[in-house]
């Protein structure tokens, strides 16, 4: 299994325990993730990766138990080259991070919480299960198909307060982020996740940050995180958000309170040295690697340079060679080489 992941950003380590769709490229042209990206950039060396069978990391999954999943955060954190890092659980990342940080408590420095939780299904009434029934059925049967239809239920409920181009643009990544059938049984896998018994043995300084109107997941569960873990700090955020969004009130406010609560490990923890670039980059090697950085699709950076396509295609090819890089997650972990070495 291979798991795609990127590093970027200046700072203390802040190691992020997925969100429910990503990809790693896409979302730095995203109207609805950039803004994380580039805020959380500006303090934290933030390292973030593509769940099993999402993004560019391999899609031919069976297994998504939480030992899994668990095992692919380690890889993660092994492979990122950092010995100690604060680490923020969003949504579904929650039971996974909890129970890393028990695992490895000389690791974790500090623990986040994004409209997160430890239980997967609380609410086991009859009505409740048969809306998560019917969501897993609508997965199943209209994820992958072309129009937006079924997505968009999805996509109303995590940014019900977004604009069309943001609701649009939502509904195009979980097309392209994972399959239906992934989606379906990583969401029946969240579901049984619980780890409510192991909170009280959480000895980091904790943060809980929840929207107060999240129709993902209730505001209620950022209380029991913030309850059970010892001397949790919970925010409420104004918002009906399960992604909060550049011009939101509740924006500024999240960043403000992650950046106070990472500020001690800046002094504790400085960051380990890049890998520099191999010196044989040639300039237009560089340059193209640095219009892949900003996001840029093949076609796009063809444009820029005023070459071909496939002249792209062959400069990319020769960077990835160099660089020792391969497969799916070639594109990202060159990036992330660029970045850092910066």
């Amino acid at each position: 299994m291979r798991i795609a992941y990127a590093v970027h950003g200046a700072g203390p380590p802040l190691l992020i325990s997925t969100c429910w769709v990503s990809q790693l490229l896409t979302d730095w042209d995203s109207p609805v993730w950039r803004h994380f990206l580039r805020d959380l950039g500006e303090f934290a060396t933030v390292i973030r990766f593509d769940e099993r069978g999402h993004g560019l990391s391999d899609w031919n999954v069976e297994d998504h138990s939480h030992e899994a999943r668990l095992g692919d955060l380690a890889a993660v954190a092994d492979d990122a080259g950092y010995d100690r890092f604060a680490l923020m659980a969003m949504a579904q990342g929650g039971p996974i991070a909890i129970d890393y940080a028990i695992r490895n408590p000389e690791r974790v420095t500090r623990l986040l919480f994004y409209d997160s939780y430890a239980l997967g299904q609380r609410d086991t009434s009859d009505e409740a299960l048969q809306f998560s029934d019917a969501l897993g059925e609508l997965v199943r049967v209209g994820w992958g198909r072309p129009e937006s239809t079924f997505r968009r239920v999805f996509t109303s409920m995590m940014i019900p307060d977004a604009t069309e181009e943001q609701m649009r643009w939502l509904d195009d990544l979980q097309k392209v982020a994972a399959s239906a059938s992934t989606v379906y049984e990583s969401r029946r896998a969240y579901r049984r996740a619980d780890v409510t018994g192991l909170l009280p043995s959480l000895a980091q300084p904790t943060l809980v940050l929840h929207s107060l109107g999240d129709r993902m997941v209730d505001f209620e569960e950022g209380r029991h995180l913030a309850s059970g873990i010892p001397d949790a700090t919970l925010v409420a955020l104004e918002s009906d958000n399960h992604i909060l969004l550049e011009d939101e009130p509740a924006w500024p406010v999240f960043v403000a309170e992650v950046r106070r609560f990472l500020a001690p490990d800046r002094e504790l923890m400085p960051a380990p040295a890049a890998p520099a670039l191999p010196h044989d980059l040639s300039a237009r090697e560089l340059e193209v690697l640095r219009l892949a950085a900003q996001g840029r699709s093949n076609e796009e950076i063809a444009a820029s340079l005023v070459v071909s396509l496939r002249t792209v295609e062959r400069h990319l090819q020769n960077i990835y060679g160099k660089l020792g890089v391969q497969g799916r997650s070639a594109r990202a972990a060159a990036v992330a080489r660029l970045l850092t070495s910066a």
